[in-house]
């Protein structure tokens, strides 16, 4: 099926869900748990409500599966026609992977082992009217992949474990520069003159001062200031900007991490 007509499909359960009462996009109706934290203290016949994006289902007769993620796991949901509802079932039958919902049930474990959320109640928070990137195959054009990072995320875990680490190496070398006395600074992002290091700049202009003003390309001339006005250990983490050329290696925008001390040398 073409993307328009999935496209249009959708908006069409959208219309639905709007007729039925739902509306397709609303606010959490219950305290939510997250699912990682269920995963790891599970409770056999438990009572909890979680929210994620589906990203499986699987009918089986009157039952159906399906995969429920968030930001901290992934869960099988298990939708039985007896502990439904009509409305529910109903509402079940304009649900698209993609889509985040909330439910609201009871934990089990299936035969083989595989931790479960029996659904009670299920709501939908926000209709997905595109469809997530092939299952099997995830995301592979790379100009996609970079262009709409979020796509990236959903279909490739791999992404995600990358952007968690940067967060942490980000962290870690904060609390390292910290404990040695290094105060944090943020110094200005526009200069009247492009110093620092040899990059080519990105120019600007400050209507109220009447300036020709440059996107820093590094933030080393401000910090060096600090030093003479007498703060003995500083640093930042911040954003820079060159006006050069674009690569996997090489950005525009990119964070840069610049530490003076006085009284010392390397």
């Amino acid at each position: 099926m073409e993307l328009n007509e999935i496209i249009e499909q959708r908006r069409s359960k959208l219309a639905s869900l709007k007729e039925k009462g739902s509306g397709g996009y609303s606010s959490p109706k219950f305290a939510l748990s997250e699912i990682g934290s269920l995963l790891v203290n599970f409770q056999e016949g438990k009572k909890a409500a979680i929210a994620g994006r589906l990203t499986a289902m699987r009918s089986h007769g009157k039952a159906v599966f399906a995969d429920l993620r968030d930001g901290t796991g992934r869960i099988q949901l298990y939708f039985k026609a007896e502990s439904l509802g009509k409305e529910t079932l109903e509402l079940l039958k304009d649900v698209d992977i993609a889509d985040i919902i909330e439910v609201e049930g009871e934990l089990f474990k299936t035969h083989t082992g595989e931790l479960t959320l029996k659904v009670e109640n299920f709501f939908m928070l926000a209709k997905a009217l595109r469809p997530l990137p092939e299952k099997w195959h995830g995301l592979k054009d790379v100009e996609a992949r970079y262009r709409q990072r979020y796509l990236d995320l959903v279909s490739n875990e791999k992404v995600r474990e990358v952007f968690e680490l940067r967060s942490r190496i980000i962290k870690a070398i904060r609390n390292f520069l910290d404990e040695a006395g290094f105060l944090e600074v943020e110094t200005p992002m526009m200069h009247p003159v492009a110093g620092g290091a040899a990059g080519r700049p990105f120019k600007t202009f400050h209507n109220e001062y009447g300036l020709d003003l440059y996107l820093r390309i590094a933030p080393e001339l401000y910090l060096k200031r600090l030093l003479i006005g007498g703060l003995d250990k500083v640093y930042e983490i911040n954003r820079s900007f060159r006006n050069e050329g674009v690569s996997t290696r090489h950005n525009p925008e990119f964070t840069m991490l610049e530490a003076y001390r006085a009284y010392a040398d390397y």
